[in-house]
Protein backbone atom coordinates (compact mmCIF):
# COMPACT_ATOMS: atom_id res chain seq x y z
CA UNK A 1 0.00 0.00 0.00
CA UNK A 2 2.61 2.17 0.95
CA UNK A 3 4.71 1.64 -2.16
CA UNK A 4 1.47 2.47 -4.49
CA UNK A 5 1.06 5.84 -2.30
CA UNK A 6 4.42 7.06 -3.32
CA UNK A 7 3.71 6.42 -6.98
CA UNK A 8 0.60 8.28 -6.94
CA UNK A 9 2.33 11.51 -5.10
CA UNK A 10 5.02 10.66 -7.81
CA UNK A 11 2.80 10.50 -10.90
CA UNK A 12 0.86 13.57 -9.42
CA UNK A 13 4.08 15.81 -9.43
CA UNK A 14 4.73 14.85 -12.98
CA UNK A 15 1.55 15.92 -14.02
CA UNK A 16 1.52 19.02 -12.27
CA UNK A 17 1.30 22.28 -14.62
CA UNK A 18 4.42 23.25 -16.11
CA UNK A 19 6.73 20.38 -15.30
CA UNK A 20 7.86 18.84 -18.86
CA UNK A 21 7.63 15.44 -17.93
CA UNK A 22 8.85 14.27 -21.73
CA UNK A 23 12.03 16.49 -20.93
CA UNK A 24 12.32 15.04 -17.77
CA UNK A 25 12.71 11.41 -19.24
CA UNK A 26 15.25 12.31 -21.81
CA UNK A 27 17.81 11.57 -19.70
CA UNK A 28 20.76 11.46 -21.99
CA UNK A 29 19.71 14.79 -24.00
CA UNK A 30 18.64 13.20 -26.82
CA UNK A 31 16.26 16.49 -28.09
CA UNK A 32 19.08 18.82 -27.26
CA UNK A 33 20.64 18.41 -31.25
CA UNK A 34 17.57 17.53 -33.14
CA UNK A 35 17.16 20.42 -35.14
CA UNK A 36 20.58 20.82 -35.72
CA UNK A 37 20.93 17.08 -37.10
CA UNK A 38 18.08 17.54 -38.75
CA UNK A 39 19.44 20.46 -41.11
CA UNK A 40 22.68 18.91 -41.53
CA UNK A 41 23.40 18.64 -45.49
CA UNK A 42 27.19 18.14 -46.15
CA UNK A 43 29.25 15.33 -44.80
CA UNK A 44 31.13 16.60 -41.90
CA UNK A 45 34.73 16.33 -41.31
CA UNK A 46 34.36 15.81 -37.78
CA UNK A 47 31.66 15.10 -35.22
CA UNK A 48 33.52 16.65 -31.68
CA UNK A 49 31.45 14.31 -29.21
CA UNK A 50 32.11 15.93 -25.40
CA UNK A 51 30.91 17.57 -22.43
CA UNK A 52 31.10 20.90 -21.26
CA UNK A 53 34.62 21.80 -22.21
CA UNK A 54 33.23 21.06 -26.01
CA UNK A 55 30.04 23.01 -25.47
CA UNK A 56 32.11 25.96 -24.43
CA UNK A 57 34.29 25.39 -27.03
CA UNK A 58 32.09 26.20 -29.76
CA UNK A 59 30.71 29.29 -27.56
CA UNK A 60 33.51 30.71 -27.47
CA UNK A 61 35.09 30.15 -31.15
CA UNK A 62 32.04 28.73 -33.40
CA UNK A 63 34.02 29.84 -36.29
CA UNK A 64 37.02 27.39 -35.71
CA UNK A 65 33.56 24.78 -36.27
CA UNK A 66 32.38 26.36 -39.16
CA UNK A 67 35.77 27.08 -41.06
CA UNK A 68 37.04 23.78 -41.14
CA UNK A 69 33.69 21.55 -41.39
CA UNK A 70 33.41 20.29 -38.28
CA UNK A 71 30.03 20.14 -35.52
CA UNK A 72 29.88 20.42 -31.90
CA UNK A 73 27.73 17.26 -30.27
CA UNK A 74 28.88 18.69 -26.40
CA UNK A 75 26.44 19.03 -23.61
CA UNK A 76 27.28 20.65 -20.48
CA UNK A 77 27.60 18.37 -17.38
CA UNK A 78 27.18 14.89 -19.79
CA UNK A 79 29.50 12.06 -18.57
CA UNK A 80 30.52 8.76 -21.15
CA UNK A 81 27.24 7.00 -20.05
CA UNK A 82 25.05 10.29 -21.75
CA UNK A 83 27.16 10.39 -24.96
CA UNK A 84 27.41 6.51 -25.24
CA UNK A 85 23.38 6.92 -25.47
CA UNK A 86 24.05 9.85 -27.74
CA UNK A 87 26.25 7.87 -30.49
CA UNK A 88 23.52 7.09 -33.19
CA UNK A 89 21.63 10.52 -33.50
CA UNK A 90 24.51 12.62 -33.03
CA UNK A 91 27.87 10.53 -34.72
CA UNK A 92 26.48 7.91 -36.58
CA UNK A 93 23.71 9.21 -38.41
CA UNK A 94 25.64 12.42 -39.43
CA UNK A 95 28.23 10.21 -41.48
CA UNK A 96 31.60 12.22 -40.26
CA UNK A 97 34.75 11.17 -41.24
CA UNK A 98 35.67 11.42 -37.66
CA UNK A 99 35.12 11.20 -34.24
CA UNK A 100 36.49 13.28 -31.89
CA UNK A 101 35.88 12.17 -28.09
CA UNK A 102 36.87 14.35 -25.56
CA UNK A 103 35.12 12.50 -22.01
CA UNK A 104 35.40 11.39 -18.88
CA UNK A 105 36.12 14.29 -16.35
CA UNK A 106 32.47 14.42 -15.58
CA UNK A 107 32.46 10.76 -14.98
CA UNK A 108 35.51 11.23 -12.58
CA UNK A 109 33.79 13.96 -11.17
CA UNK A 110 30.80 11.82 -10.36
CA UNK A 111 28.12 13.60 -11.79
CA UNK A 112 26.50 10.77 -12.39
CA UNK A 113 27.21 8.93 -9.62
CA UNK A 114 30.15 6.67 -8.56
CA UNK A 115 31.84 5.14 -11.47
CA UNK A 116 34.84 2.74 -11.84
CA UNK A 117 37.74 4.11 -14.43
CA UNK A 118 37.06 0.50 -16.02
CA UNK A 119 33.65 1.60 -16.77
CA UNK A 120 34.35 5.04 -18.27
CA UNK A 121 37.63 3.49 -20.14
CA UNK A 122 34.54 0.76 -21.22
CA UNK A 123 32.52 3.32 -22.74
CA UNK A 124 35.10 5.44 -24.47
CA UNK A 125 35.84 2.33 -26.10
CA UNK A 126 32.33 1.42 -27.20
CA UNK A 127 31.86 4.59 -28.85
CA UNK A 128 35.21 3.71 -30.75
CA UNK A 129 33.88 0.41 -31.16
CA UNK A 130 30.16 2.35 -32.63
CA UNK A 131 32.67 4.37 -34.87
CA UNK A 132 34.36 2.35 -36.52
CA UNK A 133 31.78 -0.11 -37.50
CA UNK A 134 30.06 2.59 -39.50
CA UNK A 135 33.30 3.39 -40.82
CA UNK A 136 34.16 6.28 -38.91
CA UNK A 137 37.27 6.83 -37.52
CA UNK A 138 37.41 7.37 -33.27
CA UNK A 139 39.70 10.60 -32.47
CA UNK A 140 40.41 10.00 -28.64
CA UNK A 141 41.42 12.88 -26.50
CA UNK A 142 43.00 12.71 -23.06
CA UNK A 143 40.94 14.35 -20.29
CA UNK A 144 42.46 17.65 -19.52
CA UNK A 145 44.05 18.37 -16.50
CA UNK A 146 42.11 18.90 -12.95
CA UNK A 147 43.21 19.02 -9.73
CA UNK A 148 40.10 19.17 -8.45
CA UNK A 149 36.27 20.39 -9.47
CA UNK A 150 34.63 23.21 -7.94
CA UNK A 151 30.81 21.88 -7.82
CA UNK A 152 32.34 18.28 -6.62
CA UNK A 153 34.48 19.49 -3.94
CA UNK A 154 34.31 16.26 -1.78
CA UNK A 155 35.74 14.31 -4.82
CA UNK A 156 39.66 14.03 -4.05
CA UNK A 157 42.48 12.37 -6.15
CA UNK A 158 41.08 13.68 -9.58
CA UNK A 159 44.15 14.53 -11.07
CA UNK A 160 45.60 11.04 -10.41
CA UNK A 161 42.06 9.84 -11.81
CA UNK A 162 42.76 11.49 -14.67
CA UNK A 163 46.23 10.47 -15.54
CA UNK A 164 45.43 6.66 -15.32
CA UNK A 165 42.48 7.58 -17.28
CA UNK A 166 44.64 9.00 -20.23
CA UNK A 167 47.23 6.40 -19.59
CA UNK A 168 44.16 3.47 -20.25
CA UNK A 169 43.42 5.56 -23.33
CA UNK A 170 46.53 5.84 -24.90
CA UNK A 171 47.50 2.14 -24.25
CA UNK A 172 43.97 0.85 -25.91
CA UNK A 173 44.66 3.78 -29.17
CA UNK A 174 48.05 2.38 -29.47
CA UNK A 175 46.66 -1.16 -29.89
CA UNK A 176 43.99 -0.79 -31.75
CA UNK A 177 45.27 1.94 -34.18
CA UNK A 178 43.54 4.47 -33.55
CA UNK A 179 45.00 8.12 -33.01
CA UNK A 180 45.26 9.50 -29.54
CA UNK A 181 45.39 13.29 -29.28
CA UNK A 182 47.32 14.11 -25.65
CA UNK A 183 45.94 17.53 -24.53
CA UNK A 184 47.09 17.08 -21.16
CA UNK A 185 50.95 17.01 -21.32
CA UNK A 186 50.67 20.82 -23.02
CA UNK A 187 48.05 21.70 -20.04
CA UNK A 188 49.23 20.56 -16.89
CA UNK A 189 51.14 23.00 -14.64
CA UNK A 190 53.39 20.97 -12.07
CA UNK A 191 50.48 19.72 -9.80
CA UNK A 192 48.56 18.07 -12.80
CA UNK A 193 46.09 20.67 -12.60
CA UNK A 194 45.19 23.26 -14.90
CA UNK A 195 46.34 26.78 -14.41
CA UNK A 196 44.86 30.04 -14.71
CA UNK A 197 46.27 31.21 -18.07
CA UNK A 198 44.11 28.25 -20.06
CA UNK A 199 41.33 28.10 -17.61
CA UNK A 200 39.01 30.21 -15.44
CA UNK A 201 37.87 27.53 -12.89
CA UNK A 202 40.76 24.89 -12.81
CA UNK A 203 38.57 22.53 -15.47
CA UNK A 204 36.96 24.57 -18.01
CA UNK A 205 39.28 26.68 -20.82
CA UNK A 206 39.22 30.20 -21.93
CA UNK A 207 39.87 31.57 -25.15
CA UNK A 208 43.99 31.19 -24.70
CA UNK A 209 43.32 27.35 -23.65
CA UNK A 210 41.01 25.98 -26.60
CA UNK A 211 43.80 27.98 -28.91
CA UNK A 212 46.14 25.45 -27.92
CA UNK A 213 43.92 22.32 -28.18
CA UNK A 214 42.79 23.92 -31.71
CA UNK A 215 46.02 23.70 -32.82
CA UNK A 216 46.69 19.96 -31.65
CA UNK A 217 43.67 18.91 -33.43
CA UNK A 218 44.43 20.59 -36.21
CA UNK A 219 47.51 18.94 -36.70
CA UNK A 220 45.66 15.70 -35.98
CA UNK A 221 43.39 15.83 -38.52
CA UNK A 222 45.09 17.42 -41.94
Amino acid sequence: MKSKVISAIVLAALLLPGIDVAAQDDWANLKRYEKANSEVTVRPKAVFMGDSITQGWYETDSEFFIDHNFLCRGISGQTTSHMLVRMRKDVVNLHPKYLVILAGTNDIAKNNGYIELDDIFGNIVSMCEIAKANKIKPVICSVLPAKRYTWRPEVTGCADSIIRLNSMLREYASEKGIMYVDYHTPLKDAENGLPEKWSKDGVHLNAAGYDVIEAIILNALK
